[in-house]
């Protein structure tokens, strides 16, 4: 083996490894490990690749359910949805690499979303992107904003896999540390479902896409890892971000789908977080097998690169498939007709250890059990404690239920609209012309095709992306319960029962004992929540160390869920008033103010009481609407959530352009409170009938609000506002803010 470089630092504590993680190491090894070893433990035992913080609470989530066919663990996670198609879908973060350099941050977290779901076999057919920015009064938070968006949309657009639908927040609280995660839903013939495993003795590990550079190294596992100080810091992690290219990552998928409908590939696995390393390992791993990898076959960009360099690197569009020697020939043709490169770097071996060398026949660089890179990271369990309950005084100043009265709630309103079509029509949401329901209604809708035969099925997925930081940051338990509550009502809204989950848990610094009390909490209220409304949990990810300057972000989880229609013989209802119509509110509002966007953006006022979730009563809630949707009694629906019923009725009304006039609001707490279970309907003659009987027998409140009609937005005694006024506020905020200048 060769020598270690002299240096005066420790080599593992420059690669990230604690003093007893390189203990832990060389007991494993039972020798001091060389250089490159060192640097494969310290990607593969980074947070963002062992999740040695998280896994001890993860394990609580309930992962199982008749649907699932693959759970957590695999690159993405699978269930049947019926008629021999499977759906695979994951969502992931890439909030680092995009608060240092935006737009390739942004993109290159498409491109691993993208090869996170094709190495299941499944054809990517949707993205969403749940999305965090500071304020828009801060040139920083603009310039990263404008940049995420455009990496989005330079790599969606041109890999040509249509954003469907997400989320766009600007907060304090991500100020300097944005929130960049990003959803991809694919579908495959259950018979094509592959694994990322290496199995059979003398099989070839073939590397496909791209050459490997020093773009990306160390990249999401070593910056998922650490929060951010200064401007001079981050601008000397840049290299560390990946350089994307999206017209090789559609070959790849061209190519990757080709090789598995020929049945050519018995394993294949993506290359993201650590590279070669990270790919090699975990198909030995999971296939009770070894390797053995010559660094010297892999395509390289750049001369005079090391071999911690080549096997750390995080280079994008790139892919590693575990292929029978005797059919290496077809497999290489393939890859020649669809222009992407492919390369025998490894050949599986049956020692259970990954070994590196300078050629198949040349020296051994590095010896490793390859299991020890993942199955034997550390799990920590940290310290947890709630933070310091505040004093009476502050209490009461951080309730928003202390606030007097406004005498006219409009300029609240006013202040609390916000669109973000802006963001979502740099997007091409109607590629494959299968989106029924695109961005800005309460879940995304997807005509499902036979992924062979393109036949269309007459059924529909729908798919949501739900977070909510000012609950979380009052309650994280009960907040994550409230996310989880409201993204299955986002289904039952556009007819869609709900099949099972995914999530990405964006917390600040684990060594902080309330980040991981925090994230315990929202582990717990997930999983109670995921239990009670029958929503398997099967895949995520863990996204820790987002502070700024020693800050915290607010806890975020964001929850993913996939719905199927088991009819489409309709458009969903939509976001919408229809002019003549009744408004309906079903549910029962509870006048709570405590974690409002009322209380927190109007008047800064962050604490208070959540409004309670029944689970139950909310189950009972989502089938009552669900089946109106399928049955056509809805001229128009939306959920009440964040803004309250307030925000609720005037964005069904900006959408269609029609006014209404509501009555019978006790006052600006019911007004604005955000207490869940609850949606407006709008419906006309004898649908409004049918609805009452319906909720009455499902045991669902029912209230008749008033109706849709005029250019005017008219609570009763509370406010009365122009349609054109709101109109106004509501467009233009985001793209006035842009326009004000994206100095950095």
């Amino acid at each position: 083996m060769r020598a270690d470089p002299p240096s005066d630092e420790p080599i593992h504590r420059a690669l990230g490894l604690t003093d007893d993680e390189a203990a832990a190491i060389e007991r494993l090894l039972g020798r001091a490990p060389n250089h490159l070893e060192l640097a494969m433990y310290a990607v593969m035992w980074s947070e963002h690749c062992s999740y040695k913080s998280s896994r001890v609470h993860l394990g609580r989530l309930p992962t199982e359910g008749d649907a699932v066919l693959v759970g957590p663990g695999e690159n993405a996670g699978v269930v049947d949805v019926g008629d021999g198609i499977a759906a695979a879908f994951r969502i992931e973060s890439h909030n680092h690499p995009s608060a240092i350099e935006p737009y390739q941050g942004a993109a290159t977290g498409v491109g691993g979303i993208l090869r996170d779901v094709f190495t299941m076999g499944a054809r990517p057919i949707a993205l969403m992107d749940p999305l965090r920015f500071g304020p828009l009064d801060d040139p920083r938070s603009r310039w990263i904003l404008e940049g995420v968006v455009a990496g989005i949309s330079g790599y969606g657009n041109s890999v040509g896999v249509p954003t469907v639908g997400g989320e766009t927040v600007c907060d304090a609280t991500y100020t300097g540390n944005p929130l960049v995660n990003v959803f991809c839903l694919g579908v495959l013939p259950t018979d094509r479902l592959v694994l990322g495993r290496a199995s059979g003795v003398g099989n070839l590990a073939v590397l496909l896409g791209s050459t490997t550079g020093r773009d990306g190294i160390g990249g999401a596992s070593v910056l998922a890892s650490a929060g951010f100080g200064d401007e001079e810091a981050e601008a000397d992690k840049r290299p560390s971000v990946q350089v994307g290219d999206p017209f090789e990552e559609k070959r790849l998928i061209e190519a990757c789908l080709t090789l598995l409908d020929a049945g050519l590939v018995a394993g294949i696995q993506d290359l993201g977080a650590a590279g070669i390393t990270g790919a090699t390992s975990e198909t030995a791993s999971r296939g009770g097998a070894g390797m053995d990898v010559d660094v010297s076959a892999v395509p390289l960009r750049e001369p005079g690169m090391e071999p911690f360099e080549i096997m750390t690197s995080e280079s994008q569009e790139r892919m590693l498939a575990i292929v029978e020697p005797g059919d290496l020939d077809e497999v290489l043709a393939i890859c020649e007709r669809w222009e992407v490169r492919a390369t025998v770097i490894g050949r599986v071996t049956g020692t259970g250890r990954l070994r590196v060398l300078d050629g198949f026949d040349g020296e051994v660089l590095a010896d490793i059990p390859a299991s020890t890179l993942h199955e034997d990271a550390p799990r920590y369990e940290r310290p947890m404690a709630p933070p310091p309950a505040p004093s009476e005084a502050e209490a009461k100043a951080a309730d928003p239920g202390a606030v007097p009265a406004p005498g006219d709630c409009g300029p609240d309103l006013l202040g609390l609209l916000l669109d973000t079509s802006w963001v979502w029509r740099q997007y091409d949401h109607q590629l494959f012309l299968n989106t029924v329901e695109g961005p800005g209604g309460d879940a995304a809708v997807l005509r499902l095709k036979h992924p062979t035969t393109g036949a269309d099925t007459g059924r529909a997925l729908a798919i949501t992306t739900d977070g909510n930081h000012a609950w979380c940051a009052v309650d994280p338990r009960a907040g994550t319960a409230l996310t989880v509550a409201e993204a299955v009502l986002n289904l039952a809204c556009v007819g869609a029962r709900p099949l099972a989950s995914v999530n990405c848990l964006n917390f600040g610094n684990p060594e902080h004992p309330e980040v991981m009390w925090q994230l315990s909490e929202a582990v717990d209220g997930m999983a109670e929540a995921c239990r009670a409304l029958g929503v398997p949990v099967v895949g995520g990810n863990v996204s820790l160390y987002n502070e700024s300057r020693g800050t915290n972000i607010d806890p975020t989880p964001i929850v993913g869920v996939l719905g199927l229609i088991d009819r489409l013989d309709r458009r969903p209802p939509g976001v919408r008033l229809v002019a003549g119509a009744t408004l309906l509110l079903l549910g029962e509002t509870e006048a709570v103010l405590g974690g409002s966007l009322w209380g927190r953006q109007r008047h800064g006022r962050a604490g208070g009481r959540l409004p309670a979730l029944d689970l139950r009563y909310h189950a009972a809630v989502c089938d009552l609407v669900r089946g109106l949707a399928l049955d056509g009694l809805l001229a128009g629906v939306h959920d009440v959530s964040t803004g309250g019923l307030a925000v609720a009725l005037a964005e069904m009304a900006l959408h269609a352009q029609v006014g209404f006039r509501v009555g019978g609001v006790a006052g600006h707490a019911e007004l604005f409170s955000e207490s869940p279970s609850r949606v407006v309907a709008c419906a006309t003659g004898a649908a409004v009938a049918e609805i009452e009987r319906r909720a009455g027998d499902a045991g669902v409140a029912v209230t008749v609000l008033g109706d849709a009609g005029g250019d005017r937005l008219v609570v009763d005694g509370l406010l009365d506002v122009g349609l054109a006024e709101a109109t106004a506020a509501w467009r233009e905020r985001l793209p006035g803010a842009l326009a004000a200048g994206v100095e950095h």
